[in-house]
C-alpha cells in the first residue's frame, strides 16, 4: 500500500491523461503558430491606437496575452477541477471510497497519494507543451522567447492546475458531492480570474494579490524567466489547501 494508490491512480488515468497532455500541448502549438500574421496584422494597426489598446506584438507579448494569458490555463484549471473532484468527491459518491479504506489504508495516506497523482498528471501535461512550444519556436518566430523563458511559464502553468486540484479535492474532502466540488471550483476559478484582470481597471490593484492567476503569469515569465516568489506562492497554496482538508478528512463520518 506504500504508493498502490498512486501508481493506480496514473494507470486508471492514462488515457485520459495522454489525451489531455496531447490535446493541451496541440491547442498551445495551434494559437503559438500564429504569431507571425497576428503580429502583422497588429504591425498594421496605428501607432496610437496600439498604445491606447496596450498592445504587445512581441512574441512574449502576444503569448502572454492569448496563449498562456487565456487558453492554456483555462485548460489547467479545467484539468486541476475535473482530476480533484474525482480524488474524493466522486469515490465517495460512487461508493468506491468505503471499499477503499476497508484496507490498511489511512484516510491521509488516500488522499495524499491521490494528489500526488494529479501533480504527475499536471506536470506531464506542462512539460509535453513546453517541448510543443519549442518544437515550433523557429517556425513560429519565437526565438526571442529562450528555451528557459518557456519552461519557467510551463512551471507556473502546472502549478495553476495543481492549485485548482488542490481546491476540488479540498471541497470533496470536506463531504460536498461531486456536482457540487466542480460547480464550486469553476465559481472561484472564475472569480479569480476576474480579479487579476479587471484589478487594476477599477482601481484595486490588491485584488489581485488574492488571486493565484496573478502568480502565475504577473511577473511575466516569458520575458523575465523564473519568478521564483510567484513559484512559491503558488507551490505554499496547494500543500496549505490539502493540510487543511486533511483535518476535516479524518474527522468526518463516511457512514
Amino acid at each position: 500500500m506504500n504508493t498502490a494508490i498512486f501508481t493506480k491512480s496514473l494507470a486508471d488515468s492514462r488515457r485520459s491523461l495522454a489525451g489531455w497532455a496531447l490535446g493541451t500541448a496541440a491547442v498551445g502549438m495551434m494559437y503559438a503558430s500564429t504569431y507571425p500574421s497576428q503580429r502583422d496584422n497588429t504591425a498594421s494597426l496605428p501607432e496610437a491606437m496600439r498604445e491606447a489598446l496596450h498592445i504587445d506584438a512581441t512574441a512574449a507579448g502576444y503569448l502572454h496575452a492569448s496563449v498562456f494569458g487565456v487558453i492554456l490555463p483555462l485548460l489547467a484549471m479545467i484539468y486541476g477541477v475535473v482530476v480533484g473532484s474525482r480524488a474524493i468527491a466522486a469515490e465517495e459518491e460512487s461508493g468506491q471510497l468505503d471499499l477503499l479504506l476497508a484496507h490498511p489504508l489511512t484516510r491521509t495516506r488516500l488522499a495524499l497519494q491521490r494528489f500526488a497523482a494529479l501533480i504527475a498528471g499536471a506536470v506531464v501535461i506542462s512539460l509535453l507543451v513546453w517541448l510543443a512550444l519549442l518544437a515550433i519556436r523557429g517556425s513560429a518566430e519565437l526565438t526571442s522567447i529562450t528555451s528557459a523563458d518557456f519552461l519557467a511559464q510551463c512551471l507556473n502553468l502546472a502549478l495553476l492546475a495543481i492549485t485548482f486540484g488542490a481546491l476540488a479535492l479540498g471541497i470533496g474532502a470536506a463531504g460536498a458531492r461531486r456536482a457540487v466540488v466542480l460547480a464550486t471550483s469553476a465559481v472561484i476559478g472564475v472569480l479569480a480570474y476576474t480579479a487579476n484582470t479587471f484589478a487594476a481597471q477599477v482601481g484595486a490593484d490588491w485584488i489581485a494579490y488574492l488571486s493565484p492567476f496573478h502568480y502565475y503569469i504577473g511577473g511575466e515569465p516569458l520575458k523575465n524567466g523564473f519568478q521564483w516568489g510567484d513559484a512559491t506562492v503558488l507551490a505554499v497554496g496547494p500543500a496549505v489547501i490539502v493540510s487543511a482538508s486533511l483535518l476535516r478528512f479524518n474527522r468526518r463520518d463516511l457512514g
